[in-house]
C-alpha cells in the first residue's frame, strides 16, 4: 500500500486562502458575533488538517476564549438546536441547517498521572490550547472572522512532510495522555505518515503506560487504525514501539514462529500480508463485502494467532500447529472480550478464525455436494468474508501452487452458484417443519421432535430437497427404528 502523496509545502500554503474563503457565510456569521461580545473564535484541528489535504469535514470544531455558559448564550443567538453535554470539557455545541460546530473553551488540562483523565482546566490563549493537542498536523488553527492562519509549532510543514510529530516534547505529552501513542499508530494508518524518531522513541519509553487507559478507549483507537488506508503501517508502528503487548499481544507474538507453509516469512510478516490482500478483496458499496471491513480485517489479523501455544516439532524437522484454527478463535474470543468488543463482532471475527482453514483439502480432493452444503451452512452470513479471508490465505511464493489453490477456490465458489440455482442452500431447513413433524409422528413437542428434526436436516445435508413425500417416508422409517 502506498502512502497518499502530499502536496508541497508553498502548495499548502497557497491553498489555505481559498479554504478559508470557502467556509459557509454562516461560520463567519457565528465568528462575528464571538468577536462582537469579546471574544476569540478559530477553527481548529482535525477539519484545518483536512482541509488541505482537500477533504471535507461534516463536524466542524472551534476553539474560543469564551467559557462554556458564554459560549452557550452566543449559539443560541445563531440556533436554537445546542447540546452541552461536553460542558464539563468546556465543549458546547450546535446545528444549523445541516451545518454542525463544536466550540470548545480553550484547554490547558492537566492529568491526574494514574488514570490518564484530565482535571479540567480552562486556557485563556489559543497559543497554549494549540500546544496541548497530539500532533503539530492538529495543533494548527484559523483564527475568524480575519482568517488569520496560525501554526506555532511547524504543523503545515509536517503535513507536506508527511510526519507525524508532537508539538511539546514528547515524554511530556505522552506521559499527560498515553493514548495519544495508540493515536500516533492510527494517524500512521490512516494518513500513511511516518512517526517521527524522537516521538516514535518516547513511544517505546512510554508504552507501559498505555495500561492506565480504559479498554474501551484503545478499542476505539485500534478500530479506527485498522479501517485506516495503510493499517500494515500503524500496525508495525504498534509492535515496534511496543504498544501491542498491552493492546494485541498475540500479534507480536507471532514473530517467534515459523509458518509450515510459508518457510520464507514468520507467522507475522504472513499475517501483515493476508491482511493486505483481504483488504484489496473488500468491495465497493454496492459489493458483499464493502470496503473497509472491519470484521475482516480483524479476523485477517488474528487468523493464525493460535500457532504459537499449538506449535510442535515433528520428527525429521518439521513445524506442526495442529487445531490452531479451534484455540485461535478461542483467544480471538478472550482478547475482543478484554477490548470490550460488542458480541456480535466477536462471534463474527471468532467464526472466521476457526473456519479459515475449512478449505484445506479441496485441491486435493473435489468435496461431495453434502460438503459444500455444509460449509456455506457453517459459515453462514459470514459467508463472503470466509470467501475472502480464505483467498488472503494464501501468501506462498511458489506461483505453480497458488494459481492451483486459486483454481480450487474457483471452482468452490462455482459449486456454491450451481447449487444455489437448484436449491435453497444459505439457510438450510428440512423438508417438513416442527409442526409436521409432530403431526406425522402423532406426538407432542419434546426430546424426540428435536432428534427427528435433526434426523431430517442431515438427510437434507447429504441428499439436497428431499421433497415432503419421501421426507414423510424416511421420518416413519426412523421413527419405527427408534421404537
Amino acid at each position: 500500500m502506498t502512502s497518499p502523496s502530499i502536496p508541497s509545502y508553498d502548495v499548502l500554503r497557497q491553498r489555505a486562502t481559498a479554504l478559508w474563503d470557502a467556509l459557509p457565510a454562516e461560520i463567519f456569521d457565528l465568528a462575528q458575533r464571538f468577536a462582537d461580545a469579546g471574544h476569540e473564535f478559530a477553527l481548529v484541528g482535525g477539519p484545518v488538517r483536512d482541509a488541505f489535504l482537500g477533504r471535507s469535514s461534516a463536524d466542524l470544531d472551534f476553539a474560543t476564549s469564551a467559557r462554556p455558559d458564554a459560549t452557550e448564550k452566543i449559539l443560541k443567538t445563531w440556533t436554537r438546536a445546542t447540546w452541552d453535554v461536553g460542558r464539563d470539557f468546556g465543549t458546547i455545541g450546535g446545528r444549523r441547517n445541516d451545518l454542525m460546530v463544536e466550540i470548545t473553551t480553550y484547554r490547558a488540562d492537566e492529568y491526574d498521572g494514574v488514570t490518564r483523565k484530565p482535571v479540567v482546566a480552562f486556557g485563556d490563549s489559543l497559543d497554549g490550547d494549540l500546544a496541548r493537542r497530539d500532533f503539530t498536523i492538529n495543533a494548527m488553527a484559523v483564527k475568524l472572522p480575519s482568517k488569520e492562519f496560525i501554526d506555532l509549532h511547524g504543523g503545515l510543514e509536517d503535513l507536506a512532510g508527511g510526519l507525524l510529530r508532537t508539538p511539546i516534547e514528547p515524554d511530556v505529552s505522552f506521559a499527560d495522555d498515553p493514548l495519544r501513542m495508540m493515536r500516533a499508530a492510527r494517524f500512521a494508518s490512516q494518513l500513511g505518515f511516518e512517526i517521527e524518531p524522537a516521538t516514535f522513541s518516547a513511544m517505546n519509553r512510554f508504552a507501559d503506560r498505555l495500561s492506565i487507559v480504559s479498554a474501551e478507549r484503545v478499542r476505539d483507537e485500534l478500530c479506527k487504525l485498522l479501517l485506516g488506508a495503510n493499517p500494515r503501517i500503524g500496525l508495525t508502528a504498534l509492535v515496534d514501539a511496543g504498544l501491542s503487548a498491552h493492546v494485541l499481544p498475540e500479534l507480536p507474538a507471532l514473530q517467534l514462529e515459523v509458518d509450515e507453509h510459508h518457510h520464507h516469512k514468520d507467522v507475522y510478516e504472513h499475517t501483515l500480508t493476508v491482511l493486505d490482500q483481504a483488504i484489496d478483496l473488500e468491495t465497493d458499496a454496492d459489493g458483499p463485502v464493502p470496503g473497509p471491513d472491519l470484521i475482516l480485517r480483524l479476523a485477517a489479523i488474528m487468523h493464525d494467532i493460535g500457532k504459537p501455544p499449538t506449535k510442535r516439532l515433528e520428527p525429521g524437522g518439521g513445524v506442526s500447529f495442529h487445531h490452531h484454527e479451534v484455540v485461535g478463535a478461542k483467544m480471538t474470543r478472550k482478547r475482543m472480550k478484554e477490548l470490550r468488543f460488542d458480541k456480535d463482532t466477536i462471534k463474527a471475527v471468532s467464526h472466521l478464525v476457526e473456519l479459515h482453514l475449512r478449505f484445506h483439502g479441496y485441491a486435493d480432493a473435489r468435496w461431495s455436494d453434502s460438503a459444500v452444503r455444509r460449509y456455506v451452512t457453517d459459515a453462514g452470513d459470514q459467508l463472503e468474508r470466509l470467501h475472502r479471508l480464505t483467498r488472503a490465505d494464501v501468501t506462498t511464493r511458489n506461483r505453480r501452487k497458488a494459481d492451483r489453490l486459486s483454481f480450487a477456490y474457483d471452482d468452490l465458489e462455482q459449486r456454491i452458484a450451481e447449487l444455489r440455482e437448484q436449491e435453497e442452500i444459505d439457510s438450510i431447513r428440512p423438508d417438513l417443519d416442527g409442526n409436521q413433524i409432530m403431526e406425522a409422528l402423532g406426538i407432542g413437542p419434546g426430546r424426540e421432535i428435536g432428534m427427528a428434526y435433526k434426523y431430517l436436516l442431515e438427510l437434507r445435508m447429504e441428499h439436497g430437497p428431499l421433497g415432503e413425500e419421501r421426507a414423510l417416508t424416511e421420518l416413519k422409517a426412523w421413527w419405527a427404528d427408534q421404537q
